[in-house]
């Protein structure tokens, strides 16, 4: 004969749960419906993982074993050829009195303000414009024509843009010194890649070329998201295209442009193709950067010891300035929210 509720509540002992002692009216126990969404999302995240075991093996193949493989060279004396001589830190040490590497370094300086802060100030100022003007009174498609053109050297191979314009800025029959000699400024005409003066800035002028469409694409992708309401508030308060340029457009892209610069950073310090192409880090020395000079003590040097002391070094100081940048991304981003 069963318990009625009111002898129970009388003699002070709870009712036991239906459920019994692992029952789901237990307290603390997972009701059998959880576990087994619990037990389901486990083995989905298991088959999921399956998937990233080619990308691992491969990026270990290609990154991290060559990676680990540089690094021990670097502690040795080898010119590619018999058995390393194990020789501690006096590669680095070298390194780090060699005048050459430190002039290397300072191009580099140069060159990324040519692929990182110029580009992105006039990818700006393109995208708004594009996007603002050319977009609204003519339509989209001419301002996605736009954007595509500007793209186009992005995608261009670097050799075949390289050559082209090694034929441009050619000292005796190039575009640029056959124009300035029909207009009268026959004293401008220079050896731009051949001359130390400026074969650096003549570098940055075509690096500039090259990267303009990357901050264009992503910056016009990044205005697609601003609340247009935003602008609306600033027209009516009379504010003009650049104080909406200024106060709007820029705080709102502002992770787009901290993505392009950190981007745009990282391909200036490890620029190679552009300087072998161009210049092969000449006229003596004026447009070496570390990539290459890296390249030149591996092969042509053959003191590859030194060599991979050198992309080491690039290496540390590329993984330092991006964990910067996104340690300065998170913290704006936390004091924004």
């Amino acid at each position: 004969m069963s318990r009625s509720p009111l002898l129970t509540a009388a003699s002070g002992r709870p009712e036991r749960a239906r459920g019994g002692p692992g029952g789901p009216d237990r307290p603390g126990a997972v009701p059998e419906p959880s576990r087994r969404k619990s037990r389901t999302a486990n083995r989905e995240q298991a088959s999921y993982a399956l998937f990233l075991i080619p990308s691992a093996l491969a990026f270990l193949a290609v990154i991290g074993v060559p990676f680990c493989m540089n690094i021990g060279w670097s502690f040795t004396e080898w010119s590619g050829v018999g058995s390393p001589k194990w020789i501690g830190l006096d590669n680095y040490r070298t390194l780090f009195g060699d005048g050459e590497f430190w002039d290397s370094f300072q191009h580099n300086v140069y060159l990324i303000v040519a692929m990182a802060i110029v580009p992105t100030v006039i990818g700006l100022v393109l995208a708004a414009g594009l996007f603002d003007f050319v977009g609204k009174k003519f339509g989209p498609r001419t301002a996605s024509v736009l954007r595509a053109c500007f793209y186009l050297p992005q995608i261009l191979p670097i050799t075949v843009a390289g050559i082209v314009w090694s034929w441009i800025l050619a000292p005796e029959d190039g575009a640029v010194n056959s124009l300035l000699g029909k207009a009268g400024l026959g004293s401008w005409q220079q050896d731009w890649l051949g001359d130390p003066e400026f074969a650096l800035y003549s570098v940055m002028a075509v690096m500039v070329w090259v990267q303009i469409g990357f901050p264009l694409v992503v910056f016009m992708a990044g205005l697609q998201r601003v609340d247009p309401a935003l602008y609306e508030a600033a027209a009516l308060d009379g504010a003009s295209w650049w104080r909406r340029f200024w106060h709007v457009t820029i705080p709102q892209i502002r992770p787009e442009i901290s993505v392009v610069l950190l981007w745009c950073t990282i391909a200036a310090l490890k620029v190679f193709a552009p300087i072998y192409v161009l210049t092969k880090g000449g006229p003596g020395g004026a447009t070496d950067v570390p990539s290459y000079f890296a390249y030149q003590n591996f092969f042509e040097k053959t003191q590859v010891g030194y060599g991979a002391a050198i992309a080491t070094v690039l290496t540390v100081i590329i993984a330092v300035l991006t964990v910067v940048f996104l340690r300065i991304q998170s913290a704006r981003a936390d004091e924004e929210n």
